[in-house]
């Protein structure tokens, strides 16, 4: 009995000190592992500084967005504005017990263990047990590695956070970081992307589904996983119920509604990709590619949405029209129907993707040619049928190809149509629109439609600061991003000639002053020849008043003008008025030879219009960094007294502001150019605008064999410039001109954008004198007399029956034509 209890005892003995040894091997082993794995490991406290990377976010003037730019879509939001139940939600379907571990969840370790073990010997999935704060790790200073090692580093970097950060700092940095599908990082970016919302406007349901996706964006996409996915909300939906987050009413009331998602945010966007293109450049150039694409800058444009659409319909429309005057030039492409089976040629005419350039234009394909009708198929009647013989067939008339007589070099159109064998073959690819039947409001067929070659831009903006309100740089930004109204520079032609008479004026002509309409030449030096400019029409009118220079585009009179007052001044007003920079003082300048963008020019137009203010174009009124600060602003002026927290708006008078603008035109000069353009209007080559009966002004420009067209114009607070050509420069076709290409342009866009606005006329500044006169001498009226005008004349100034004809190079000729001869100008 003694021997026995003595082996117990040294049995147990044994025990002990094994198990003491063990106890000494496991505890230095673990702190060999910590210090081992926890030496080297990433700095946690970096992330109390945390500034992840956030979209930057471009608004019209409305606050309507227009541009995202980001490499991973997140917008941040702080844990105190995020609402209660997405958080619930998250912490219910990812880490049940965040709020009472300390970074591991042994209790959750346990439990996984125990699945997997099931889960092995049945086969199923292994689930994990990574808590928010392991996420939060392994996410922020980790790879995404699969190993122990791994493991054992997020271990102890997520007991290290958790005694650095509270539970509201952890939930942040999660929230904020976690990747949710469809290029959203962060819940907020998410609920945007997925359901057009902001956070606070998110339903239950919603909410969960959002919770459901981190265990695989793509195992439960709302759309081709939509099952799975509405299972797995379900799944959370549950686990809130457990937690008493939610009732049980509420849990299934949200869980019989179908997920509903948006097409990642599109319809919460405003296009307006030139403009926001220009944005984007303009951003990149001042703050640098890090600071757009991650810096979360807010950035409030000058966009208007409403001008903005009807610039895009009424510039598409304009090209559209001019396009169509001068024929048909071809299919898209051609499938032969029948060297290959239906089912081989209806896959390779799906996978057709050229840019049509109108939203309501479709890609359709020529089934058949018969006299008077073609029968065709569009893409959505293809899809819907498997076979030729079920195809829902669509038919175009002759009457709507009518116009498409066939295309001729030069912009010329072959004879009238006379047969649909003539404009189209059987496998042409078309571009077809369906036409309504208004009287019937039906849809009766479909139209054929041809996108345009030529190209153009509309610039629109205030003239009294330079905003610019709406910009397209081309038909379709799809087929050509290239701007054409920031970065083509083309020749203005006649659109430059208030600008060389603004020199006159400023120099003693006034707009009666007369100039003689004759033949000109000039030698241009040796081996060169002669230069002979013309009038668009090749005529002459002999002595005519400055207004009707302008008012009927004489190319002659702006010359004699431009000589006599001498070219280095033109050249300066050009660059006063940031037209162009290191013009040539050559006389073909003056009928716009030089180089200029639709914006300068626009913007120098404007410069006119608003007394003779200066002005520079701009996009961008004020950008905010990622914390709501402030750091640019486009408006620089100043108020003082401005305090809208003691001002008594019903007693007192709004605050002034001071005018800093510099001036660049004399106030009367730049009325008399007004009124002089609004003649253009009512009498000479912009006269189709004067239909809409209200204070219009502008300049019509053609370029040497209409390469290039233009019409810059204005109210008293909107300027608007147009300008069509084709990239390549050629001649738009015999008989276009800026009247009959930009002008309709510019007359439909004002028609419906001052439609809602009162008329207002024109305002007058001091110095001004309007007096009546007659048109075409520009003296005096006579009492009774008919056809007479208001001109407007500095004061101390007006005109007199002995006044001269500026004539040729060095004579002036009198009205009664008596030569006299002299040095040139008019006294």
């Amino acid at each position: 009995m003694f021997k026995l209890s003595k082996n117990w005892k040294n049995i147990f003995g044994g025990f002990v000190v094994l198990t003491l040894v063990s106890g000494v091997f496991v505890l230095f082993g673990t702190l060999y592992i910590l210090y081992s794995y926890g030496r080297d490991l990433p700095d946690y406290k970096q992330l109390a500084n945390y500034e992840p990377p956030v979209v930057s976010r471009v608004y019209a003037g409305d606050g309507s967005l227009i541009k995202e730019y980001a490499r991973e879509k997140r917008l941040f939001v702080p844990i105190f504005a995020i609402p209660p139940k997405v958080i619930q939600a998250f912490i219910s379907a990812e880490d049940q017990n965040f709020y009472t571990h300390i970074g591991i969840d042994f209790k959750g370790l346990l439990r996984a263990v125990l699945v997997n073990i099931k889960n092995v010997i049945t086969g199923r999935r292994l689930v994990g047990a990574s808590t928010i704060t392991q996420q939060v790790a392994k996410n922020f200073l980790l790879s995404s590695e699969v190993a122990f090692e791994r493991k054992i580093k997020e271990a102890i970097l997520s007991y290290r956070i958790e005694q650095t950060f509270n539970k509201n700092q952890i939930l942040e940095l999660y929230l904020n970081e976690i990747y949710l599908g469809q290029n959203s990082y962060g819940v907020a970016a998410a609920a945007l992307n997925y359901f057009g919302k902001s956070l606070d406007d998110l339903e239950l349901e919603e909410i969960a589904y959002l919770a459901a996706v981190p265990k695989g964006p793509n195992n439960y996409h709302p759309k081709r996983r939509y099952n799975a996915a509405v299972g797995r909300r379900n799944w959370v939906l549950g686990r809130m119920e457990i937690e008493g987050y939610i009732t049980e009413g509420e849990r299934d009331l949200a869980a019989i509604n179908k997920l509903v998602t948006v097409n990642t945010g599109k319809a919460r966007v405003f296009q307006a990709n030139y403009f926001a293109e220009d944005v984007r450049r303009e951003l990149k150039k001042t703050y640098g590619d890090t600071e757009l694409y991650e810096g979360g800058l807010a950035v409030r444009t000058s966009l208007s949405p409403r001008l903005q659409s009807i610039a895009e319909n009424e510039l598409k429309n304009g090209l559209i029209v001019y396009d169509r005057r001068h024929g048909w030039r071809g299919p898209l492409k051609n499938i032969d129907l029948f060297a290959v089976p239906y089912t081989s040629w209806k896959k390779d005419f799906l996978k057709i993707n050229i840019p049509l350039g109108i939203n309501n234009w479709r890609h359709a394909v020529v089934l058949e040619v018969r006299e008077d009708v073609a029968v065709i198929a569009t893409k959505k009647a293809l899809i819907s049928s498997d076979t030729f013989e079920g195809l829902p067939f669509e038919t175009i008339s002759l009457k709507d190809v009518s116009w498409a007589r066939k295309w001729l070099f030069g912009e010329r159109r072959g004879p009238a149509v006379r047969s649909m064998a003539e404009v189209l073959t059987q496998g042409d690819v078309i571009a077809v629109e369906r036409i309504n039947d208004k009287k019937k409001n039906i849809e009766k067929s479909y139209g054929l439609r041809q996108i345009p070659k030529v190209n153009g831009s509309l610039v629109a903006l205030d003239p009294h600061t330079g905003r610019v309100l709406a910009m397209v740089g081309g038909f379709d930004f799809r087929r050509s991003e290239y701007n054409r109204a920031t970065q083509a520079k083309r020749q203005p032609g006649s659109a430059f000639k208030p600008f060389v008479y603004s020199v006159a004026l400023d120099n003693g002509f006034t707009p009666s002053s007369l100039v003689l309409d004759a033949p000109f030449v000039i030698d241009q030096g040796f081996g060169n020849g002669k230069w002979k400019p013309r009038n668009s029409n090749s005529k002459f009118y002999g002595p005519s008043t400055l207004r009707l220079g302008i008012e009927k585009s004489r190319n002659l009179m702006t010359v004699r003008l431009a000589q006599n007052l001498k070219m280095e001044k033109v050249v300066e007003v050009a660059e006063r008025f940031n037209i162009t920079k290191g013009m040539p003082s050559l006389l073909s300048m003056s009928l716009g030879a030089g180089e200029t963008t639709l914006m300068d020019l626009t913007a120098a137009y404007g410069m006119i219009v608003n007394g003779g203010k200066k002005i520079d174009p701009t996009l961008i009124d004020r950008i905010q960094d990622r914390n709501g600060k402030t750091i640019f602003k486009n408006d620089g002026r100043v108020c003082k007294t401005c305090n809208s927290e003691s001002w008594g708006y019903q007693s007192e008078p709004e605050p002034e502001l001071l005018d800093v603008r510099e001036n660049v035109l004399d106030p009367v000069t730049a009325y008399q150019l007004v009124s002089m353009m609004e003649g253009v209007v009512q009498r000479g080559t912009g006269i189709r605008i004067n239909a809409l009966r209200r204070p219009l002004a502008g300049k019509t420009g053609t370029t040497d064999e209409s390469f290039d067209t233009w019409f810059v114009g204005f109210s008293p607070d909107l300027v608007v410039g147009i300008f069509v050509g084709f990239d390549a420069p050629s001649s738009l076709g015999r008989g276009e001109e800026g009247s009959s290409v930009a002008v309709p342009i510019f007359r439909d866009f004002m028609a419906n954008a001052l439609r809602d606005d009162s008329p207002t006329p024109f305002r007058i500044p001091e110095g001004v004198r309007l007096v009546r006169v007659d048109p075409v001498t520009g003296l005096l009226a006579t009492a009774g007399a008919k056809n007479t005008i208001l001109e407007a004349f500095r004061q101390g100034s007006f005109p007199n029956e002995n006044q001269q004809v500026l004539d040729g190079i060095n004579s002036l000729v009198q009205k009664k034509s008596k030569v006299q001869t002299g040095t040139g100008g008019i006294y």
